[in-house]
């Protein structure tokens, strides 16, 4: 449903309005969880998240081999198992990461046994071999050194011990409201572009405050604002090294009127390039 409201507020029309070319692919097939079954509750639905990681992986990698810039709509975060490994396919990418929450858990860590917890540790080379590697890729896809976090404010602890161990870039919003969102998305780039073909862009809609972005299925208060998230994807905009991005937790049933699918449209535009003013 998330990416039928983020349709529904009217994306391709406003990305043709900013001058992009849309080939809309549809949907990935994913099952209807109802239909799964939880096998290992250290690993919940995996023998479904596996295959749909997997489909949407091939169908990134094919975008990028046609030229095109990938934008994978969401849906919770398990959709990035295969959307930044079929984006680091044909390049070395270093990754930002904005969300309320690491998604660096392992099964051995993992509190929930939600797969949605797992994906940036998997990618990064930690946890259960089915979703460190979905094909013959080299792993890890990402180097968990060009990977930095932004917005974290709900750390589980052995998901601390795996950042720290990986060495993983983690500005929470403790350094956000200390040293303001341009040093701390610059100091992002920097890290994360450093000896890299591009950055990939992971955007949970949830690390913005509830107030602004309510449909999301793990609410943290106390999150970003709307500016603050805007001047985030502008910033990572006009480094030009943006080579393919998600957009994941829109959950239209616990929204208000699609407010949170027009917000993560809206900073969809902020990262392909949208300005209120073109000046200096």
């Amino acid at each position: 449903m998330g990416p039928s409201a983020l349709r529904y507020a009217s994306l391709q029309q406003k990305l043709e309005a900013l001058g992009f070319s849309v080939h809309d692919q549809g949907n990935i097939e994913v099952p209807i969880a109802e239909t799964c079954s939880v096998t290992d509750p250290k690993l919940k639905y995996v023998d479904c998240i596996v295959p749909m990681a997997r489909r949407v992986a091939g169908a990134v990698a094919t975008s990028i081999q046609g030229g095109r810039f990938p934008l994978v709509l969401g849906g919770d975060h398990s959709l990035s198992l295969g959307s930044i490994r079929g984006a680091a396919k044909s390049k070395r990418l270093g990754v930002i990461w904005v969300d309320a929450h690491a998604d660096f858990n392992t099964p051995e860590t993992t509190p929930s046994g939600n797969i949605h917890g797992m994906p940036l540790a998997a990618l990064a080379g930690l946890g259960d071999p089915s979703l460190v590697q979905l094909w013959d890729e080299t792993i890890p896809v990402v180097d968990p050194e060009r990977i930095a976090i932004l917005g974290a404010r709900d750390l589980d602890p052995g998901e601390k011990v795996n950042l720290r161990g990986a060495g993983v870039m983690v500005m929470g919003m403790e350094q956000i409201d200390r040293f303001g969102m341009t040093t701390v998305v610059e100091k992002a780039i920097e890290r994360v572009g450093r000896d890299t073909d591009g950055i990939y862009l992971s955007f949970d809609m949830d690390a913005l405050d509830p107030n602004y972005a309510p449909g999301v299925g793990t609410r943290v208060s106390a999150g970003l604002t709307q500016r603050e998230s805007h001047l985030a994807c502008e910033l990572i905009a006009e480094t030009g090294k943006l080579a393919g991005m998600d957009l994941v937790e829109v959950n239209p049933i616990l929204d208000v009127q699609n407010q949170t699918a027009a917000l993560g449209v809206d900073l969809i535009l902020s990262a392909l390039g949208r300005r209120i003013w073109e000046g200096s």
